[in-house]
């Protein structure tokens, strides 16, 4: 039986310790996740709103900025986007007629109701999450870990990338959630609540979406 972490690097053609490998049969444990980029519209409700299930991966973002520097990269097109200032983030969604997440949004889609640390619950596993300890060193497609969904269903709310939120601090800068592929499980706690300059694009930071139930009454999909 292979380990999570086995799994996905069986699934990228890796070895665990980043040597290609031949090809190898799919893991017993599980099959392989989709490396189809998820729909932008792909939402899961919580808190009153609608959450983007996924961070906006580079294929969503490409139909935005087809100019970005990762969206032309086809082995990226289902990693979240990073590169992006808390503006970028912003337009993207107005143009979808959605927005960022507060943060008290955010939150609750990752801790539940039982304010987990972690999404998936109170036990810290690097097998659910892209983290320090899990030694990739780079992003992961966002179907990489289901077994780190949290209860309403959101995946990638620990580690990965971090995500901007709607939240201003009170110096003017801006705020992001969840940690990233740098992070350890202390840095990944659904908890924390990291300033950010919001004029600065980092290869660690992302972002997901949020439309309001009325938004989606109206007949809003990311299509449109």
């Amino acid at each position: 039986m292979l380990g999570a972490r086995d799994e996905v690097a069986a699934w990228l053609g890796l070895s665990a310790g980043g040597r290609a490998l031949p090809p190898a049969a799919p893991p017993r444990r599980r099959p392989a996740p989709s490396r189809e980029p998820p729909a932008v519209d792909d939402v899961v409700p919580v808190a009153g709103v609608f959450i983007g299930r996924f961070p906006v991966t580079n294929a969503a973002f490409a139909r935005f900025r087809p100019d970005h520097p990762r969206v032309g990269e086809e082995q990226l097109a289902d990693h979240p986007v990073v590169l992006v200032t808390r503006a970028d983030a912003i337009a993207f969604c107005a143009s979808l007629g959605a927005r960022l997440p507060t943060g008290t949004e955010w939150e609750a889609a990752a801790r539940g109701d039982d304010e987990r640390p972690w999404p998936w619950g109170h036990t810290f596993d690097a097998d659910r999450c892209n983290c320090a300890e899990a030694a990739w060193g780079w992003t992961v497609p966002v179907r990489t870990h289901p077994e780190g969904a949290s209860p309403c269903g959101a995946e990638q709310l620990a580690g990965n990338v971090w995500e901007w939120v709607s939240d201003t601090g009170e110096d003017g800068w801006g705020v992001v959630r969840g940690g990233s592929y740098l992070d350890t499980q202390h840095g990944l706690h659904a908890a924390r609540v990291l300033p950010a300059d919001p004029e600065r694009a980092t290869g660690t930071t992302g972002f997901r979406i949020v439309f309001d139930r009325d938004a989606r009454r109206s007949g809003w999909t990311g299509s449109s």
